[in-house]
């Protein structure tokens, strides 16, 4: 039983339309949650302050808690159940970096059995400063930076043969940015003015199979981070991974389609480009739906089955797996069809 036919003709590009009108609608709303928001709500690895995970033997009032936390100083903490309700679970989160010797560890376990009259266990406790938090933050947002401008030099190199024009793009983007670091300016706005300025240098450089990578490449990573605040959800170091995993896995799937558009590229030189885009996507269709499918059934088991530890790191790649397929059809290939409408224009 095929899965899907050999002969399958959608006509991808013909839609492109509708879905770039789609993905800045997503997009839109995304950066329009983080603004509501402030930003992202940060974990105790990015935002600081203490961590403590504790378990009842029985089913416990939040409010009796809350009263419990009062009683030692740690009024102003939240309080929420963590994982499955039969489970008497709970996080209790601070903004100050409190004190965890043994001596915290006996005094909140006799403040909270007081109140609550049930016996109680820490099951973990982590503590972070607030600069600690800061720099965490700063080296992940390079992380994913760099991987980025790393991928426009393998891209370009591979696909146009650019290797020495992007590598000193890249290096020069670098060099900026140390430079701009040092005046102390905020690195999510240095960030965001150093991917702005490299696409702008991808136009004008004319790496087009770079650019259409690294458009859908952000706009997987702007959508997923969308949703993490629409979800209020709380990102961590863990979801950094997830991230770096979703670019990883996006660009594996553009980089399938743009090697066949390669290939067409030279065995139909003189059919319309819009034929052999479309007829690109659908030869590798079947390859990409079934990698995605199996792949979201695993992440799945992982977001229903895999506990509350794992449980946000499993529904970030359940978004970026989704949205990553979709922005390798849709997304990135659409973006060499808008380079030769302004080619033409031009």
């Amino acid at each position: 039983m095929q899965f899907i036919k050999p002969d399958i003709n959608i006509n991808f590009i013909g839609r492109k339309k509708i879905a770039f009108i789609v993905s800045l609608a997503m997009i839109i709303i995304s950066i329009a949650s983080l603004i509501l928001h402030g930003g992202p709500r940060y974990g105790i690895d990015f935002a600081g302050g203490t961590l403590v995970q504790i378990k009842f033997q029985k089913p416990v009032d939040v409010n009796s808690i809350k009263s419990g936390l009062k009683t030692i100083g740690l009024g102003n903490s939240s309080v929420q159940q963590f994982g499955d309700h039969q489970a008497n679970e709970y996080l209790i989160r601070t903004d100050s970096s409190v004190i965890t010797a043994e001596g915290f560890s006996a005094k909140i376990k006799k403040a909270l059995t007081a109140k609550t009259g049930a016996e109680v266990e820490l099951r973990r406790i982590e503590m972070v400063g607030p600069q600690v938090g800061k720099d965490l933050r700063e080296k992940a947002l390079f992380a994913m930076f760099y991987a980025l401008l790393f991928i426009t030099i393998y891209i370009s190199g591979r696909f146009e043969l650019k290797w020495i024009l992007s590598a000193v793009m890249a290096v020069a983007l670098i060099g900026a940015v140390y430079v701009f670091q040092l005046f102390d300016v905020s690195i999510p706005f240095l960030i965001g003015a150093a991917l702005i300025v490299s696409l702008i240098l991808f136009w004008f450089l004319e790496l087009k199979y770079a650019m259409g990578a690294i458009v859908a490449l952000i706009h997987d990573v702007t959508i997923t981070v969308g949703l993490f605040s629409i979800f209020d959800k709380e990102f961590t170091l863990p979801i950094i991974a997830a991230l770096l995993t979703i670019i990883g896995y996006s660009l594996n799937d553009t980089i399938i389609v743009f090697d066949r558009i390669r290939e067409n590229l030279r065995r139909y030189h003189k059919k319309p480009l819009e034929v052999i885009l479309n007829r690109s996507i659908n030869e590798t269709l079947s390859r990409t739906i079934l990698t995605s499918l199996t792949t979201l059934f695993v992440v799945a088991a992982l977001f229903v089955l895999g506990g509350g530890i794992i449980h946000d790191f499993a529904f970030a790649l359940l978004v970026g797996v989704a949205v990553g397929t979709y922005s390798s059809i849709f997304i990135a290939s659409p973006i060499l069809m808008a380079w030769q409408g302004h080619q033409r224009k031009k």
